[in-house]
């Protein structure tokens, strides 16, 4: 499948408020994690929306590629790259609205963003290809 940008958008915002949200619940419930606390769903609102960004660009680097499709490694590698961006704006540089930066526990943070993520990568290849069937002939597009 040869995701459009719509489709990436449409995609990201499904999983995250589906998936991401369902895996969040026990680190905002603290049943993982040092308590209850809602800076986890502001890591993934932070994740959603920095993503849509991020989207234009891999959307216009995947056009350089000859079959014009971002393999299964080029994902992790966006993940890793995500993940290190949003954590240093939240912890390092401090400049996130809602992320403290003296609550945000480097460990737990890590332990958060790789399960989420993990989850909608696994369910981006597996899940949504039962459910929505024809997504991967409209471009990633499931409306």
């Amino acid at each position: 499948m040869t995701p459009t940008l719509f489709g990436r958008w449409q995609t990201r915002l499904l999983l995250l408020a589906t998936v991401g949200v369902l895996v969040t619940l026990p680190f905002v419930t603290g049943v993982i994690g040092p308590g209850a606390n809602s800076v986890y769903f502001w890591i993934l609102a932070y994740v959603a929306i920095f993503g849509l960004g991020w989207d234009v660009l891999y959307d216009y680097l995947q056009k350089f590629r000859w079959d014009r499709d971002w393999p299964a490694a080029y994902q992790l590698l966006a993940g890793i790259w995500e993940l290190v961006f949003i954590f240093s704006c939240a912890k390092i540089l401090g400049f996130l609205p809602f992320l403290p930066k003296d609550e945000l526990s480097p460990r737990v943070f890590l332990l958060h963003y790789s399960i989420v993520w993990l989850a909608v990568f696994i369910t981006s290849q597996s899940l949504m290809r039962i459910i929505f069937p024809r997504w991967r002939f409209r471009g990633g597009q499931w409306l």
